[in-house]
């Protein structure tokens, strides 16, 4: 609220009576949440040197908390929430906002420093049109038609590849990360630059800002509910809602990220985008002032923050540039030791990401002059590492050992081995400590029916990272991770994770664009299997009928049998009361097996092929009801 000056409001010029009046009008015109200040001014003309009274009620919702906090404030300039300021200060800010609260130093940093434009480029990045249509999470597509490391535009065309890594924003996180998106840019991004606009039926007008596109740079979320944060962007794209910076010389590029990532940014920001919408040209009016002698300090400062956040980004499967689980690269001897190893790895790394952030903000806040305003500390929740957790770590880890079971990984190679299409060029001889399954189905079964299921190759791989002698204690330690219950033994709380949970947080891990599909028989649970994206092809359902599903209806048929037989011979009521719901519960197995089997059929008659090129949503949507999730993947039922 705006008085028009301190003298006119202590002489009571303005009456209780007027204020509540004018609140009450304010408050009626705009939502409560939305009311910063209500306002009212005398006289017209400018006044040199003129010094207004200001009330900030923005912290007081409603009519009822408002009307009395003015009067207080009108009372006793002393309360916290009256300030003075000159109107012709208000133009030091870009864009000329009223804010009164602003210190004069902070206007000062304004007025003395050169613009962040000065130095750098910043740039709104594209829009595709269609997201569906041109984009796709990395791991959707063959990684033989993809390209992470051109370092300019004219090597991405030769490179013949189709698509390549796209800065899309993405969650609060800083210095590196949210690498998720490739954009379909072959041959120069012909598709998209020849999109037919369905309104106007011509092709799409756009800046594509060719002339930024794979130069290394700083990327920052345009859309935030709270603070800025900015990464090192390079050999990629970028959309509208990950606008990037690019400085002239490339040794203020650590700078300018170190810059967004300060906690004085927030504090200018706001007064620049109240709106908590970050675009390039607010970006490009922040003051951007550094002693050149601090700059090697900070450069240095920076490249190790980038760097821890790297080895983070990169220790989940998520990351491209993923090479192994974290917790059996720990080479300790047995899974408990391992994962107490990480943890403490985990919490030095954020010790130390913390400690250099307040170094960070200590150089910013003393070379702006601002120690009297802003404090370095950083609150442990925006150090934006992944903390070790023992139920999701041991969720990764068995994450990692399907990878390892369908060929995705290898325990004697780094990174992705196998991520092509149709199984082509599968080189099994790469497998050797832990062989990767033959035909990349991997049955998830309530009961142990098939040697290659998912809980006895889990053991299997257990016993490949950690040794025989240590599997029991392995198997326990992760049984109790997962929520054993104390009637399970430690292979029955594994495989019921597996057969009822496993898929759940693999959707959730991999935003809803799995790798690895679940066919299932239904609710019943009679068959389940995984089968591997890129090892899938024309001839996957017809094996997993002949060499899965069909020798489970003969399996099931015996047991019936033997159910039968047992029952007959008991003499316990309460034995036969168990086996005859035991028996129930089968035949009705039985029964959505047998439909599941005509199904499937079906389908591997029809030997459907897919193309990796169309995303997983596409593809999931050929198999009708033969798997789980197809409304939540899809979108239909």
């Amino acid at each position: 609220m705006f008085i028009s000056s301190y003298e006119q409001m202590r002489s009571k010029l303005i009456t209780d009576a007027t204020i509540q009046s004018l609140i009450q009008l304010e408050y009626n015109a705009f939502e409560p949440a939305c009311v910063p200040v209500c306002a009212f001014i005398v006289g017209k003309s400018h006044i040199p040197n003129f010094i207004g009274g200001y009330i900030k009620l923005s912290e007081f919702k409603g009519h009822e908390n408002q009307a009395p906090k003015t009067i207080e404030a009108i009372k006793n300039p002393d309360c916290g929430w009256f300030f003075t300021a000159k109107p012709d200060d208000f133009k030091k800010i870009p864009g000329s906002p009223i804010a009164y609260w602003v210190s004069e130093r902070v206007r000062d940093v304004f007025e003395n420093s050169p613009p962040l434009v000065k130095i750098a480029d910043t740039r709104l990045g594209m829009a595709t049109a269609d997201n569906n249509k041109f984009l796709r999470l990395w791991h959707e597509v063959n990684m033989n038609k993809t390209s992470m490391g051109e370092k300019n535009r004219e090597a991405a065309q030769e490179s013949q590849k189709k698509w390549f890594p796209y800065q899309k924003g993405g969650d609060f996180r800083k210095w590196y990360g949210n690498m998720d998106y490739l954009v379909n840019w072959f041959n120069d991004g012909q598709d998209i630059r020849n999109f037919i606009d369905k309104k106007t039926g011509k092709v799409r007008s756009h800046n594509y800002n060719l002339d930024y596109i794979f130069k290394e740079g700083v990327t920052w979320n345009a859309l935030s509910s709270s603070d800025t944060s900015a990464r090192i962007s390079k050999s990629s794209l970028f959309d509208n809602a990950g606008s990037s910076l690019f400085p002239f010389d490339p040794k203020y590029i650590k700078p300018c990220l170190a810059f967004i990532n300060s906690k004085l940014i927030k504090s200018l920001i706001k007064l620049i985008s109240p709106t908590l919408n970050y675009q390039p040209g607010d970006m490009g009016k922040l003051p951007f002032y550094f002693n050149e002698i601090q700059l090697p300090d900070l450069s240095n400062i920076v490249s190790k923050l980038v760097s821890i956040a790297k080895s983070d980004w990169d220790s989940y499967e998520t990351s491209w540039d993923f090479t192994e689980n974290p917790i059996i690269r720990t080479q300790e001897p047995n899974l408990e030791q391992a994962f107490n190893t990480w943890q403490q790895q985990n919490a030095d790394a954020v010790a130390e990401m913390k400690g250099l952030e307040e170094e960070n903000n200590k150089l910013f806040i003393d070379a702006y002059g601002l120690q009297d305003e802003l404090t370095p500390e950083v609150p442990d929740e925006q150090i934006t590492l992944t903390r070790a957790d023992r139920e999701k770590d041991s969720q990764r880890l068995i994450s990692y050992a399907l990878g390892c079971m369908m060929g995705r990984y290898s325990l004697d190679e780094p990174g992705l081995i196998y991520a092509h299409a149709g199984n082509q060029d599968f080189d099994a001889s790469r497998y050797q400590t832990f062989p990767a399954d033959a035909d990349g189905i991997i049955p998830l079964t309530e009961m142990h029916w098939f040697e290659d299921d998912a809980t006895h190759r889990l053991r299997e791989f257990l016993t490949a990272v950690w040794g025989k002698d240590t599997l029991d204690a392995n198997m326990l330690w992760l049984a109790e991770s997962l929520d054993k219950k104390a009637n399970e033994t430690a292979e029955d709380t594994i495989r019921r994770y597996l057969a009822s949970k496993f898929y759940k947080d693999h959707m959730q891990t991999y935003k809803k664009r799995p790798i690895y599909w679940l066919f299932s028989s239904g609710k019943q649970g009679a068959f389940q299997a995984l089968v591997y994206l890129h090892r899938y092809n024309e001839s996957t359902l017809a094996r997993m009928r002949t060499e899965y599903v069909m020798p489970l209806i003969s399996k099931m048929t015996a047991m019936v049998n033997s159910l039968q037989s047992e029952i007959e011979n008991s003499d316990s009521a309460a034995e036969i009361k168990r086996k005859e719901k035991e028996l129930q519960n089968l035949h009705k197995q039985q029964a959505e097996l047998s439909s599941f089997e005509e199904k499937l059929r079906h389908y591997a008659d029809q030997r459907i092929s897919l193309d990796l090129d169309d995303g997983v949503k596409v593809n999931y949507g050929k198999f009708g009801d033969l798997l789980a999730e197809v409304k939540a993947i899809t979108g239909e039922k």
